[in-house]
């Protein structure tokens, strides 16, 4: 299977400081890969390249290139408004606009990006892209609502929700469970396993069971020590990764001697 997505000698900055180094790796379509590490390791800050949200901070920077189906998504000519719709993301806690309905919160970033649709539209699309997020059931009659007035877990799926509707490729999920109870947990890494069948997913994530669980590859970041950069360590098929990893630091990680 060709790589769909393809890091090449990549090195991340803030300003001066190298804080993630030469990191290579191919990502397949519609899988699932997880990137797990210590804290302060470069995961999260990683995840934001691959849709050129990194450089939204002030002074970050990136080398080296990520070619995203033949295109390296950082060439000179490449217009990182159009990457950030490819390439969708869900943050960590979640973060409907809370002055937005339901359904408005799903067409925000639609309207953000498009033309006036008919309003005929702009339902089925409403209502297609809440059954995705696996939501559509449980709001259906309430699209009105303000989004904010949903459960933690239901506002996490309505941000879903909102990444799909743009129609994006793939879906980078910044430790996107990692404020939520047990139930919404298994709920959003359910979704995740059906949103697989269209969707390539990225998600950083703590919790090395979910890992274990949701994930068909795994990347273990690490760093040397405080203030080195950090570095992709390995990257497998999630199985070999939690059995037999081919680096001694990934296995103390994983059986919890650091971290």
């Amino acid at each position: 299977m060709s790589a769909l997505i393809e890091v090449k000698n990549e090195n991340i900055y803030y300003g001066n400081f190298l804080a993630v180094k030469d990191v290579n790796m191919q990502l397949e379509a519609n899988t699932i890969t997880a990137l797990i590490g210590p804290s302060g390791c470069g995961k999260s800050t990683f995840l934001r390249t691959l849709n050129r949200m990194h450089e939204v901070i002030p002074d970050a920077r990136v080398e080296g290139e990520i070619i995203v189906e033949g295109t390296n998504i950082y060439g000179p000519d490449i217009d990182p408004v159009q990457v950030r719709r490819k390439i969708g993301m869900v943050f960590q806690r979640p973060n409907p606009f809370p002055t937005m309905s339901i359904s408005e919160n799903v067409l925000a970033g639609v309207k953000l990006n498009r033309r006036s649709m008919a309003k005929s539209d702009q339902e089925a699309l409403v209502e297609k892209s809440l059954r995705g997020a696996n939501l559509w059931n449980e709001v259906k009659d309430r699209l009105d609502e303000p989004g904010s007035a949903l459960s933690g877990g239901q506002q996490q799926r309505l941000c879903i929700a909102r990444t799909i509707a743009v129609k994006p490729e793939i879906i980078l999920m910044d430790e996107p469970c990692s404020a939520l109870d047990p139930i919404s947990t298994l709920a959003v890494e359910d979704l995740m396993q059906e949103l697989k069948n269209d969707y390539t997913i990225v998600i950083v994530t703590h919790n090395m069971q979910q890992a274990a669980r949701t994930s068909d590859r795994t990347g273990f970041f690490n760093l040397e020590a405080q203030g080195k950069p950090g570095q992709l360590v390995e990257i497998d098929d999630t199985a070999k990764i939690f059995s037999q990893p081919s680096q001694q630091a990934t296995e103390d990680y994983i059986s919890g001697r650091f971290g």
